[in-house]
């Protein structure tokens, strides 16, 4: 081994120690990993696989009350129809995002100082949840406390999901405003120029700024309508149904729910209701991934230039095909797409994306002055040691709730009461589905080359039908003698004779 003279040894063990205390902060796995993992494991071995397998990468009690954790293992369990536990997992997910939401009203600048992320990686920040992901754990929750009849709960849920979206619009507009002023004390007037290489079209095709923001969903807000269309308040049910319409205009099923609520919910209707009004929630396909893509940026320092690797994630758009009809009783009706996780996932990453190019900026700052700093103490070994430190501290979040549908679809109809086998896309389903009551919801997930079908539920009863009264006992009356030109009396049958019909009264008057 060749022996490094004693003046340059401190210098050399200070860059070791401290690159390599930089590189041991970012070696937490990356969820993509574990995603790939669960879902590949769920290909050959079903829901029970894909669960074991994200349960096997839970070692400490800190890691099994994390919030991803949960909503991973909260959205298995309920696919595997085990909503009890599924409520459990994600009401330890949900304590996450309520404390994230009671620090955002009281303490925003405390969710805003991410020194870890700021000085050496975006994955150091602790998992706070897509936004967009902080409404649909409300919406999860409600969705498995309908299936098993909790109508209560499931409307207090449904409250809080209103109540989320409104502390998350408001802390997001501070925090915008906070990295703006934190990047322009370290010497950047913007962040649009670090976008260089970075394949902006992802983020800004039609159908991400068509959304009004990256974690409001139509499905939420109809669904809202409709829970309380079903507990007869339809006063509460309009607004639901109306923020539905502007998340997602021109989607007539959308537009049904609010232009025949007055009628379904009349007095009326309801005495004369004969069949169930069904609504059908189709999922299908994968939440998106986040993929890492690397940049260097050119950073000043009293030495020179230097180089510092910058990472930023990257969401694809989806290829999964679009459906478009599902059918039930002879009737097909059209699934409307009122949700696409995909596009909210990168409606969400563009929304994030100025505060993470702002603080990409001052971690590259920092960066290179240690790793100027690494060279002077170090020489070229130094250096080099501090680029590789650079690089290996630089990755980017790829943490996203991975279990969720990719995309969300709504039919809803009148079907008469009974088991229905019922097709989407011309699939049937491998078992009949039993509707009866005035309201019943049917959640449906497509998974890989399976249709999960989740516990239906149903509510009020539809009016008895009066059984018809029993017919008249048929009375049959003696022939009638008439009297032929011979003088002989024959009988003719009673039902031969014609009756006689009486004249309207106007007309016996003339």
């Amino acid at each position: 081994m060749t022996a490094f003279p004693s003046r340059f040894r401190p210098r050399l063990l200070w860059a070791l120690a401290l690159s390599a205390a930089l590189t041991g902060c970012a070696t937490m796995q990356s969820h993509d990993k574990v995603a790939g993992d669960m879902q590949t494991a769920g290909r050959t071995g079903g829901i029970p696989a894909a669960l074991a397998s994200l349960e096997s990468t839970a070692k400490t009690e800190d890691e099994k009350t994390a919030l991803l954790y949960n909503m991973e293992r909260g959205e298995l369990l309920r696919m595997d129809r085990r909503y009890p536990d599924s409520t459990n997992a994600f009401l330890l997910a949900d304590n996450k995002v309520k404390e994230w939401e009671e620090t955002a009203k009281t303490n925003p600048s405390k969710l805003m100082g991410t020194v870890g992320a700021a000085l050496i990686s975006e994955r150091l920040k602790v998992y706070e949840g897509q936004d967009y992901e902080k409404v649909w754990l409300t919406t999860r929750l409600a969705l498995n406390r309908v299936a098993v009849g909790d109508f209560e709960n499931a409307r207090v849920d449904i409250k809080r999901t209103h109540e989320r979206e409104a502390i998350i619009a408001e802390f997001r507009a501070k925090e915008t405003l906070a990295a703006e002023e934190e990047a322009k004390s370290k010497g950047a007037a913007s962040g649009g120029k670090e976008l260089n290489g970075y394949p902006v079209e992802t983020l800004n095709d039609p159908e991400v700024l068509a959304l009004k923001n990256g974690y409001s969903n139509a499905l939420s807000h109809y669904l809202a309508g409709f829970l309380y269309e079903m507990l007869n308040e339809p006063g509460l049910a309009a607004p639901g149904y109306r923020k539905a319409i502007e998340l997602k205009p021109d989607t007539p099923v959308l537009e049904e729910g609010l232009r025949g609520l007055d009628t379904r919910t009349g007095f009326t209707w309801k005495r004369r209701q004969r069949m169930t009004d069904v609504l059908f929630v189709v999922e299908a396909g994968d939440a998106p991934a986040r993929k890492p893509k690397a940049f260097t940026l050119p950073v000043p320092t009293g030495r020179g230039m230097v180089t510092a690797s910058i990472s930023y994630p990257v969401i694809e758009p989806s290829t999964d095909p679009l459906l478009t009809t599902i059918s039930a009783a002879g009737t097909d009706l059209k699934l409307e797409k009122v949700v696409d996780v995909n596009v909210m996932a990168r409606r969400a990453l563009k929304d994030e994306m100025p505060g993470m190019v702002l603080r990409g900026f001052t971690r590259a700052v920092a960066k290179g002055v240690l790793q100027n700093e690494l060279q002077k103490r170090g020489g070229l070994i130094g250096g080099i040691i501090g680029a590789a430190a650079s690089v290996a501290t630089e990755q980017a979040d790829d943490r996203l709730w991975r279990m969720l549908p990719g995309r969300v679809y709504v039919a809803r109809g009148y079907l008469p009461p009974g088991e229905h086998t019922v097709t989407v896309n011309g699939r049937a389903l491998p078992l009949p589905i039993k509707i009866d009551g005035q309201y019943a919801l049917v959640p449906l997930r497509l998974y890989e080359n399976s249709v999960l079908t989740g516990d239906v539920a149903m509510l009020g009863q539809l009016p008895t039908v009066a059984a018809a009264p029993p017919p008249a006992p048929v009375v049959v009356a003696p022939a009638a003698p008439v009297r032929t030109t011979n003088n002989r009396s024959r009988s003719v049958p009673q039902s031969a004779v014609k009756p006689t019909v009486a004249k309207p009264a106007a007309a016996a008057k003339n």
